[in-house]
């Protein structure tokens, strides 16, 4: 019981040193690939993001992980994701890696196959509704969820309408 909670000068100068090395392995790898890969703009943004995160734990709190394995984890993480960002240029790669917005309320009309469908009640709508000070229904234009998971509310107390390249890759089934 005693060693799970006290710990001693090696192992914190251990933590200290790779906390250091890490924390500016971090900012360089950053640097060099972009903000992007602590982005969620997709799903494998995400997922590589708290890969990331798993691999700084690792390394700053096992002894059995070298601090150079770990550097080097981090490294091949951003490399796969730089290499996967520019080959989602390509459509049947973007398709494999990307999720689909989807189309949550068309003007007024609520599409409860699609709410169903994102696994989204009409309570978490209401609720984004809320929170893009939408205050009637009418000024609704267009509800998505993107692929990120984030649900983007267009309105406007106007008649515009919404501009296609918008909505385009929304998917309304």
């Amino acid at each position: 019981m005693k060693e799970w909670i006290y710990t001693n000068s090696i192992n914190l100068k251990f933590i200290l040193s790779s906390t250091i090395a890490v924390y500016f392995a971090i900012i360089f790898l950053t640097r060099i690939f972009g903000k992007r890969s602590f982005s969620k703009m997709s799903s494998f943004d995400f997922a590589c993001t708290i890969a990331i995160g798993s691999v700084i734990a690792s390394t700053l709190l096992s002894k059995s992980v070298p601090l150079f394995d770990g550097l080097f984890g981090l490294l091949c993480i951003f490399l796969l994701q730089a290499i996967t960002a520019f080959l989602r240029r390509f459509n049947i790669v973007n398709k494999v890696v990307d999720n689909s917005p989807l189309l949550l309320m068309d003007k007024e009309t609520i599409l409860w196959d699609n709410l169903k469908k994102a696994k989204v009640t009409e309570s978490d709508l209401r609720g984004k509704l809320r929170e893009a000070n939408v205050i009637r229904l009418s000024e609704v234009k267009a509800v998505v969820f993107e692929s990120t998971g984030d649900i983007s509310v267009l309105h406007s107390s106007g008649k515009e309408e919404i501009e296609d390249w918008l909505l385009e890759g929304v998917s309304k089934k």
